[in-house]
């Protein structure tokens, strides 16, 4: 794989080109900026940007004005290659707090070993259903310690209105979800994004977040996808590695409240 090649095609694609990624969103497109608007249950914040050291601040100001005029927290999510070289800095002076990094990986799916399933007694399966979105919600507050009900309501509202846009998965070791993940799905791309993907304490180390990975990367394979993005944290990296993912950049997500 031509790491700099697919890496231009994704910014081409899924930042400069970036689509909806829920009814209630829009994208904005102004001077150099790309960013996404939504309801206060969806994400807002920036996804792409092309600019110099002489419009950067403006373009920083723009969007806090943009977004405060709807009183809405945003992200700005900084690639490692983003110009300029200081734009982490100008945002943090802007009033914008840095979250934790992650790196942008990407597979060729053929380049993948996927003949891989969860361990005795786990099954997966998929999601489908406001009960399924329930489980996956939980496995989400379980596995990370946060409020999935943000996360409930974005996957509610794409099954409903665009089912082929999201594919959802919850690992189940009996009745219980331990694990849970969603692939989302750009039609005229050649990107599959992998999303959420958590296990819950207790069920790590046994192999259930590689085959959820590799689930999804089944999917992508039926639908016609040749790549698969991931924004890994550190913990997820070496399996992602193992699977045969190359890491590509780096993205930070910095937010800003109103």
């Amino acid at each position: 794989m031509d790491h700099a090649a697919v890496l231009a095609l994704y910014d081409r694609d899924m930042r400069e080109g970036a689509r909806p990624d829920s009814p209630d969103a829009v994208m904005e497109r102004e001077g150099g900026v790309v960013r996404q608007v939504s309801s206060a249950h969806g994400w807002n914040g920036v996804v792409w940007s092309a600019l110099h050291e002489a419009d950067a601040d403006a373009a920083i100001a723009g969007q806090i004005a943009r977004f405060g005029a709807l009183g809405r927290e945003f992200e700005w999510k900084l690639y490692g290659h983003d110009l300029p070289v200081d734009l982490g800095r100008r945002l943090r002076a802007a009033g914008f707090v840095p979250q934790p990094e992650e790196t942008l990986m990407i597979a060729e799916v053929s380049d993948l070993d996927l003949d891989v399933g969860p361990p005795p007694g786990v099954r997966v399966v998929p999601v489908t259903d406001p009960a399924g979105v329930d489980l996956v919600a939980e496995v989400h507050r379980r596995a990370f310690g946060t409020d999935g009900s943000r996360m409930r309501h974005q996957l509610l509202a794409r099954l409903s209105a665009d089912p082929d846009s999201v594919a959802a998965v919850v690992a189940l070791a009996g009745d219980t979800p331990v694990s849970a993940a969603r692939m989302e799905l750009v039609p005229g791309t050649r990107f599959a994004g992998l999303w959420g993907g958590g296990t819950v304490e207790g069920w790590r180390g046994r192999g259930i977040y590689r085959a959820l990975v590799a689930h999804r990367a089944r999917a992508a394979v039926e639908r016609g996808y040749r790549y698969l993005q991931v924004d890994a944290m550190s913990a997820s990296r070496p399996v992602l590695e193992r699977l045969g993912f190359a890491p590509l950049t780096t993205t930070t997500p910095y937010l800003h409240t109103p």
